[in-house]
């Protein structure tokens, strides 16, 4: 397993260098399908791998060497050299646009880390700097997969990209495939590390690949997005960086297992250090404004950005240090933050016209939901929390592709303009509808997954003594019950605005090229997939998992579950089905002319009013601006979400962690 692992941290920045450095575009095509198929193959047989061999901590040998030296070794010179490097740039280009916050905030964790690191003050105890279970698989094939069919869509989607922008963008495509697989390196790294500082080197890579895609255009709206990202992440990375060398100094603990094998009552504060680095990498109030500002770039950097990477770290740390937060004030802080969260980007989604400003909420919505399993830590959240990760990395990557694909079809991606879409771009309205349906319809997870969850929060109220426990599982069952609510009113309603059509519209010509269609196809197959093998991943992959971290078994799908989920099935496909064959097909429903308040036009897209003047039918939604906008939603909850980190972090402080 350690060439595994070396092949499928190390071939992505080798793929980058080369992306780099190529010139020709069809070249660069090449590499790109080349490094998608190897990423793809190495992650199957790692997974293979693990199955018949088991994993758990991975240690490099001694014996293996490379140029004389041992591979560990020569990984720490490299780190140390990329960490120098990641802050040299930071500064530079901070003076470079006036934006010199990011330099100091750059500088003050890097020396803190290098301090710690070479001062001696950091503990000698020798550590697996790797460590693979089946969380770590799940991270791997959904990195893989998704991030590589990511980069596959990006062939095509850059081509369309650069011709409708023409000169307004400079063309660097190179630049832009390197970064994308570098991101994909760091995220192999980061899930694979055991070492914490290992862990926080591959964490900065994805802060400062991040910041350099959103600001792919260097336009002023995306010098001042990007920089807006760097410091938000750079802020958190402080925060762990200061939770690390707290472990390390108090506790001994230099590893992310080590963690899990403390006391939890006596790293609260740590944890909370960690945490807020985690939150936001994963842009949880009050960090929210990165994500939305990273709109601004190309959709295959949103979609990476948003699916199957950067985002997901955040909550891969949290889920990871769950069972140290549960019943805990950072558990606390974490789980409140997460259902506020949830609940705020779900109600500021339905005032979103804009295609990928409502997969952006939707995202925070969904990352929320998360946060808030990770921070109640038992095993049904946790659970809950992995499938959630599952269903909305395929989905969201999914629905941010067809997105961008009908931008370029139809020039917008205003969902008022999609009326109609089912007509014109069938193809394309149909991954779009399997990718919204994944969001919220049964029988995909995700609806299963909020319901566990929901069933997890009610249940830990109800077994807890603890008062504080109780108001804030009754919290967490307010914010999964209105967010939910209001998940389905605008998911719905862009699902009906793009099925709704009028007989004018026509079939349009497609021009999508072969590879995003192929990375479509892909994405659409693995969600439907995923419902009929949602069983099998619970069994053999998610359940060993939560029984070994949480060391009982529970059943998290209960009987009453699964004839739950049988029965959505029945509604959602059988009853259509046997509707049409049964009745449909033999007896077809007379067609009523549409009702308009005057005489209807033949074409029955019209009327005539009482004056004579013909008028055209226009469909619209209501975005409720007025109840839900920014203007009213947006700032009580970063006021909120601040005032509940501060709050569990004196408490934590003051009362030692014990609650």
């Amino acid at each position: 397993m350690e060439i595994m692992i070396a092949f499928l941290v190390g071939f992505p920045f080798v793929s980058a260098l080369l992306h780099g450095i190529v010139k020709d575009n069809k070249t660069r095509k090449v590499i790109t399908y080349t490094s998608a198929g190897l990423i793809i193959f190495a992650a199957l047989m790692f997974t293979v791998t693990y199955y018949i061999k088991g994993g758990g901590y991975i240690t490099f040998n001694e014996e293996f060497l490379i140029g004389g030296l041992p591979f560990v070794e020569i990984v720490d010179y490299l780190m140390v050299a990329g960490e120098v490097f990641l802050v040299v740039l930071i500064t530079v280009l901070s003076i470079k646009y006036k934006k010199y916050y990011a330099a100091v905030l750059s500088i003050a964790q890097t020396a803190l880390e290098f301090w710690y690191e070479f001062s001696g003050i950091k503990p000698k105890n020798q550590i697996s700097n790797f460590y693979c279970d089946q969380l770590t698989i799940i991270m791997i094939l959904i990195i893989a997969i998704v991030g590589t069919f990511i980069t596959i869509y990006a062939c095509g989607y850059m081509d369309d990209y650069h011709h409708h922008h023409g000169n307004e963008v400079k063309d660097r495509r190179g630049f832009f495939f390197a970064i994308m697989y570098v991101f994909i390196g760091a995220m192999f790294g980061l899930v694979l590390s055991n070492n914490l500082i290992w862990l926080y080197f591959f964490w900065e890579v994805t802060s400062v690949c991040s910041f350099l895609l959103i600001g792919y255009t260097r336009s002023a709206e995306a010098i001042t997005n990007c920089f807006k990202a760097l410091w938000m992440n750079l802020l958190g990375g402080l925060g762990m960086a200061i939770g690390i060398v707290m472990l390390g100094v108090n506790h001994s603990v230099t590893s992310l297992q080590g963690i899990l094998e403390q006391d939890k009552s006596l790293i609260v504060l740590p944890i909370i250090c960690l945490s807020f680095g985690a939150l936001t990498k994963s842009a949880q109030l009050p960090f929210s404004r990165w994500l939305l500002g990273a709109m601004v770039a190309p959709t295959p950097s949103s979609a990476l950005l948003h699916s199957a990477t950067m985002v997901k770290a955040g909550v891969y740390l949290l889920i990871r240090m769950a069972p140290a937060m549960s019943g805990e004030f950072s558990g606390y802080m974490v789980g409140l933050v997460g259902g506020l969260t949830f609940l705020a980007m779900s109600m500021l989604a339905i005032t979103a016209y804009d295609g990928k400003k409502v997969l952006a909420y939707s995202t925070l919505s969904n990352l929320g939901l998360i946060t808030a399993c990770a921070g109640i830590g038992t095993e049904e959240t946790v659970w809950a929390a992995i499938f959630l990760v599952i269903f909305h990395a395929v989905s969201k990557s999914l629905l941010f592709q067809t997105v961008g694909s009908i931008e370029h079809q139809t020039g917008s991606r205003d969902i008022e303009t999609m009326h109609g879409l089912v007509r014109r771009y069938p193809y394309l309205t149909w991954t779009l509808v399997v990718g919204i349906a994944g969001m919220f319809l049964a029988p995909f997870g995700m609806l299963v997954s909020k319901w566990a969850a929901l069933k997890a929060f009610v249940d830990t109220g109800l077994a807890s003594g603890n008062t504080l426990e109780i108001i804030v599982s009754t919290l967490l069952v307010l914010c999964i019950c209105f967010g939910s609510a209001t998940t389905l009113f605008y998911w719905s309603k862009w699902l009906a605005t793009v099925l709704s059509s009028n007989p004018s519209d026509k079939r349009h010509k497609n021009t999508i090229s072969i590879n995003q269609w192929a990375s479509l196809f892909t994405h659409g197959g693995l969600m439907i997939l995923i419902v009929f093998v949602f069983p099998l991943i619970s069994k053999y992959v998610v359940k060993p998992y939560t029984a070994k971290v949480f060391r009982n078994e529970y059943a998290v799908i209960s009987y009453e579950n699964i004839i739950l989920t049988i029965l959505m099935v029945i509604f959602i496909f059988v009853i259509p089905i046997a509707n049409y064959f049964l009745i449909a097909k033999n007896r077809p429903f007379p067609k009523a002319d549409r009702y308009f308040n005057g005489v209807g036009t033949p074409d029955q897209i019209g009327f005539v009013d009482s004056f004579g003047k013909e008028k055209k039918e226009f469909l619209t939604n209501w975005y409720m601006e007025d109840i839900f906008g920014e203007s009213h939603m947006y700032k009580p909850s970063v006021y909120t979400s601040i005032f509940l980190i501060a709050a569990f972090t004196i408490a934590a402080i003051v009362t030692g962690g014990v609650c």
